[in-house]
């Protein structure tokens, strides 16, 4: 049986794309450069790259990308996009919980919840984190968008507090405080026009959480910062109205 991102994803690429969340891809990238010094030389791993909107506008500026995702159709797209870009990007169809790559990229990329945080076990969320670290030469850097467990734990405390304490809560709220995991049901329309109803599971991560992971897996240096739609800042202090946090990690 399919997975809720397996079915989300499949025959869905030209839906996603009118995405209100896809439409920051220049001012990323634009932050992704300086983070790399605008050092061409750099070969850079985008992981869960769906249509490839990153990887495409990174080989646009003559990076050389490999681009990797579970979803067959969104690499599609994504080969077409490339090829009517006229730019070369190594699209692979694979399992960010199962890569082989060993100390070949100086820079991964985990934008836009590319894999992370989507899996069904934390086990598998952190396989996805222990593989992009091992694909990283010694002095690779990681850049890591993710769901910000300080905003549900925030307005699910302050919602409750508001409420009065003899009624019920909410039943719209889906977050649970003991696994941090969010799971809702929404409603999209695929690339046929087909209605689909999706119960999504969501991991969200508190930053002490994040921080942890990645200190395991070696990393030395671990910034977090809020997460501004196509405006990435390490001056953008996260906050309990980021739903997402920036996560830069190096060694």
């Amino acid at each position: 049986m399919a997975k809720w991102y397996e079915e989300l994803f499949h025959n869905y690429s030209k839906t996603y794309e009118t995405e209100e969340f896809i439409k920051g891809t220049i001012g990323e990238i634009d932050f992704i450069e300086k983070e790399i010094n605008y050092d061409k030389s750099k070969k850079i791993l985008d992981i869960g790259c769906g249509t490839g909107r990153h990887s495409i506008e990174l080989a646009k500026r003559g990076y050389k990308v490999t681009g990797i995702d579970l979803s067959e159709c969104m690499l599609e797209r994504a080969i077409e996009k490339a090829r009517e870009s006229n730019v070369k990007v190594d699209f692979i169809n694979a399992d960010a919980r199962d890569l082989k790559f060993e100390k070949e990229f100086d820079l991964a990329l985990i934008i836009c919840e590319g894999g992370f945080p989507l899996m069904e076990t934390d086990e598998m969320n952190f396989k996805i984190l222990q593989n992009a670290a091992k694909s990283l030469k010694n002095k690779g850097k990681l850049i890591l968008t993710t769901l910000n467990g300080l905003f549900p734990l925030f307005h699910s405390v302050k919602d409750y507090i508001n409420s009065n304490s003899t009624e019920e809560r909410s039943s719209e709220n889906t977050f649970d405080l003991m696994t941090f995991r969010d799971k809702s049901t929404i409603k999209i329309t695929d690339d046929n026009g087909n209605t689909k109803i999706i119960k999504c599971d969501e991991r969200y991560y508190v930053p002490s959480e994040i921080t942890w992971l990645l200190k395991s897996l070696g990393f030395k240096k671990i910034g977090i910062y809020g997460c501004k739609l196509g405006a990435f800042s390490k001056k953008d202090k996260l906050s309990t109205e980021d739903l997402e946090m920036l996560v830069i990690a190096e060694y």
